[in-house]
């Protein structure tokens, strides 16, 4: 017997499983999910058959992915990168799209079906690619800007192109005027929207924001997004242009990080949905049988990988950069797979041509992150210029150190960085300040400032900076996976060196002080300091018990301002959130199994949680003794992740 809701246990259970297998192996979800609709597809296992259920709602997603592109749309963001966008941006799309035009018309494909392909294959992932740069701290590296300022015209291209492609659909002797309209129409509605919306917009949600409900604010959101998308589908155009439009309309009010936060979860869960529903199209038995896609897909890789290698080196940049941006933007990405489900309604691609082309641009993506992992490699290997230019970057570094001695290397030259640096100016410290912004370093050493571009988490830069002379490190930015880094190296270089590592808050403060860390400064813990050392001045307390309070609770690493009781407005938490300390209270009931046991006995620790206090008639019982018996009315206060409290909690209701 089968229901209507088992293809949707089918479909979620499957995409679980297989979402929590890729981040495991820190790969992006969105694989994952082409990977189920390929397995649950028709043409594999046959678990959903009928896909066109999955298909409206994977369209609702694409409408949130262009109201989320909408959103970031910045005005001020093209015209600092105008060069790369407009520039190369604008040469890589048009050069992929003729070149596949005329591959395609060569084999046969009409002109209007090799447009499509040019406009679905010139697309490159922004949800992997911004994924891995971040991961790897390369977003303002300079092909990290090279690559993103690609997507970023990329992104704006395919709003043209959805304008275009329903319109390619029309009868030969009617098309010239059916594209007329249909940019007729675009411009009017698109006009309209913009000028009405923009007058409109702003005043509608500062009515919204007044009444202070959250329930409200995301449902007003919804109406917009959805409202907007189904105007312009009425005008004939796309539901995703529309989406779009109302994400420029609200970027330009002081709601859009709200409502950013607010619409990501839809965003994910229906997106994801769409990249199941394109592995639906996938038919497995086409990539064994047919050898066409190892020569598509090996074709398409190289092709595009050289056009845009050859297209930076014409802007201007060097060999490195060129070779890493090539393999990065030489697969296929996400909005190819939107242009070709527009153009699957349109019929304006045969089965036998989409087949081979959706499984190679399926498989582009999924070796995406191994390419980019092995991209270091080529440029070393191949690029003699990369040599040169990191000499030239050591020596500059050498340069600005050799006449420091006994001076402070300072990690990173952001605010906090600037900060420190001007304390020891003032106190005529020497130092050398190390950064990886290029925009930030021409700022700085323009203003006279000691700065030079240098990644910190590297050997060979810190030992440039004269490591072997210094007397500290200090790492000023909160990544504790490159401050790791930077305290192993100058274990290994130099064991006595201390170094001195900033943090965001006391989940990291243990890792980072059993990894070697001298100190560590939580910017959350210390800020709670002074709160609390200005707050007991003013009620008299005396300065000296004041310092050695302060001073004890460094000492003892910020344990007494660990964890602390979420609420409702601490709801939105990302995964490395949900993993922080945090204290829960239990009241032990009736029945509880806990009751008449000692804290000794049900051994807590275990599930990774600690008895900060027992609350009992009133009397509060700060850090209890293991001796402790439970009674019935106690609240116990636990502290630990919420895994680990759920876990306690349950062993003390219910044995």
């Amino acid at each position: 017997m089968q229901t209507s809701l088992q293809p949707v246990l089918v479909l979620l259970a499957a995409a679980v499983l297989v979402v929590v297998i890729f981040r495991s192996l820190k790969l992006p979800p969105l694989l994952g999910y082409l990977i189920v609709g390929v397995l649950i597809g028709p043409h594999a296992l046959g678990w959903i058959t009928n896909t066109e259920d999955v298909r409206d709602l994977a369209e609702i997603g694409v409408v949130f992915l262009m109201f989320s592109i909408g959103l970031e749309f910045s005005l001020a963001r093209l015209q600092t990168m105008r060069r790369v966008v407009f520039g190369l941006g604008a040469a890589q799309v048009t050069a992929t799209l003729l070149l596949v035009l005329g591959v395609a018309m060569a084999v046969g494909v009409s002109w209007q079906g090799g447009i499509v392909l040019g406009g679905a294959l010139a697309m490159s992932s922004t949800a992997i690619l911004a994924k891995l740069l971040a991961e790897r701290f390369e977003l303002n590296s300079p092909h990290g800007r090279q690559i993103i300022g690609v997507l970023l015209f990329q992104d704006l291209a395919v709003v043209p192109l959805l304008i275009l492609i329903p319109a390619l659909g029309a009868p030969a002797e009617e098309l010239a005027a059916t594209l007329g309209y249909a940019l007729l129409k675009a411009v009017i509605v698109l006009m309209v929207l913009l000028v009405v919306g923009q007058r409109v917009m702003r005043a509608w949600f500062h009515v919204v924001a007044r009444q202070k409900s959250a329930e409200l604010f995301v449902l007003n959101v919804l109406l917009i997004t959805l409202g907007i998308a189904f105007i312009t589908e009425i005008a004939g155009l796309s539901l995703a242009l529309g989406a779009f439009v109302a994400g420029v309309l609200i970027s330009e009010t002081e709601y859009r990080h709200q409502v950013e936060e607010d619409i990501r979860p839809f965003r994910d869960v229906l997106l994801g949905l769409f990249f199941v529903s394109i592995g639906m199209l996938l038919d497995v038995r086409v990539v064994i049988d047919n050898a066409w896609v190892s020569v598509v897909l090996v074709t398409l890789v190289l092709a595009k990988t050289a056009l845009i290698l050859g297209l930076s080196r014409l802007f201007g940049a060097p060999s490195g950069v060129a070779l890493r941006a090539g393999p990065a933007l030489g697969a296929c990405g996400e909005f190819g797979f939107v242009i070709l489900a527009h153009a699957g309604v349109g019929r304006l691609l045969a089965p036998d041509v989409l087949q081979p082309v959706l499984a190679a641009m399926v498989l582009s993506m999924l070796i995406a992150p191994f390419v980019i992992e092995r991209s270091e490699a080529i440029v070393r290997r191949w690029s003699a210029t990369e040599w040169t230019s990191r000499a030239m970057q050591l020596h500059n570094i050498a340069v600005q150190s050799m006449a420091a001695d006994a001076h402070v290397v300072i990690c990173g030259y952001g605010r906090s960085g600037q900060n420190l640096a001007r304390f020891l100016d003032q106190e005529q410290l020497p130092f050398i300040a190390l950064d990886n912004d290029p925009e930030r370093i021409r700022e700085a050493t323009a203003a006279g400032e000691r700065v030079v571009f240098g990644d910190a988490a590297r050997r060979e830069v810190l030992l440039a900076a004269g490591l072997m002379r210094a007397r500290a490190v200090i790492v000023t930015y909160a990544d504790t996976p490159s401050a790791l880094r930077i305290i192993a190296l100058v274990h290994e270089l130099k064991p006595a060196l201390p170094v001195v590592v900033r943090t965001l808050d006391d989940s990291d403060v243990e890792q980072l002080k059993n990894a070697g860390a001298t100190e560590v400064v939580a910017d959350l813990m210390e800020a709670s300091l002074m709160l609390a050392s200005s707050t007991m001045m003013l009620m008299g307390v005396p300065l000296n018990r004041v310092l050695r309070r302060i001073r004890e609770t460094r000492e003892h690493r910020y344990h007494l301002f660990r964890g602390f009781f979420r609420g409702i407005t601490d709801a939105d938490e990302d995964d490395e959130q949900a993993l922080q300390p945090r204290l829960h209270s239990v009241l032990v009931t009736a029945g509880a199994k806990a009751i008449g046991r000692q804290f000794l006995e049900l051994d807590l620790a275990k599930t990774g949680v600690e008895i900060t206090a027992v609350r009992r008639r009133n009397v509060r019982t700060a850090t209890p003794a293991p001796e402790t018996r439970i009674e019935e009315g106690d609240v116990v206060v636990l502290l630990g992740s919420e895994a680990a409290v759920a876990a306690a909690e349950i062993k003390l209701l219910q044995g």
